[in-house]
């Protein structure tokens, strides 16, 4: 059986780099989710707007296939790229299918049958196989062991300083911090003194991580 994308994401993130390792990490970020034109219909979506958040289904379309096949271990970032674990005791993108799973709040049901959704964790453009309700009864578990990521990364104070732009909107600056606060550096990186550089909602951000606390030096638009 072969499947096809039924939509595509449209989000604040061209490449990789920043986007939250979790789904609902960052509420403020918006994203909207575009069927593709067989399965574009408001016959498909009837009933939604009853349920508050959504299950997506999706492609690791960015994650780099290494030329041997898949591995049965894998370094998660959580654990400083250290230490192996089983592809399946992780939620690493490079996997035997490589498929993704997030759950995210849905916010409104537009016109042209599009949805516009909270707390998206997907790069822009993202191909999406299925679209499934959540299901509080059946899909909360609050006695649910966490493994090695037991608890949520603690967060970084963000220190956006002056620097934004006049015409970057008060709801970018918020998904922005809460992007940061995540910091999206890979774990293994420790140096004060070194600036990274962001893609986001069109706009280059370079920061630095010092003592706890993200600075942001520039935002410039890209191009």
């Amino acid at each position: 059986m072969v499947i096809e994308p039924v939509a595509h994401i449209e989000t604040e993130f061209p490449d990789k780099f920043g986007v939250p390792r979790q789904s609902g990490l960052v509420e403020a970020l918006r994203a909207r989710i575009v069927f593709e034109p067989p399965f574009r219909s408001r016959e498909a979506l009837r009933g939604i707007e009853g349920f508050s958040h959504l299950w997506l289904i999706w492609e690791f379309s960015e994650a780099r296939r290494p030329d041997r096949g898949w591995s049965p271990t894998v370094r998660p970032p959580r654990l400083g790229g250290n230490t192996r674990l089983g592809v399946f005791a992780t939620r690493s993108p490079f996997r035997p299918n490589p498929l993704g799973l997030s759950c995210v709040r849905l916010l409104d049901v537009r016109g042209d049958a599009s949805l516009l959704v909270g707390g998206a964790d997907l790069v822009d453009g993202t191909p999406i196989y299925d679209i499934k309700p959540y299901l509080p009864y059946a899909d909360c578990r609050p006695e649910a062991a966490g493994g090695f990521a037991a608890e949520a990364p603690e967060a970084l104070d963000v220190a956006l300083g002056d620097v934004l732009p006049p015409d970057f909107s008060p709801e970018k600056a918020e998904a922005l911090r809460g992007v940061l606060a995540l910091d999206p550096r890979p774990r293994y990186h420790g140096d004060p003194e070194r600036v990274y550089g962001l893609a986001f909602a069109g706009w280059n951000v370079r920061f630095r991580v010092s003592d706890g606390v993200c600075r942001v030096v520039s935002v410039e638009k890209e191009g």
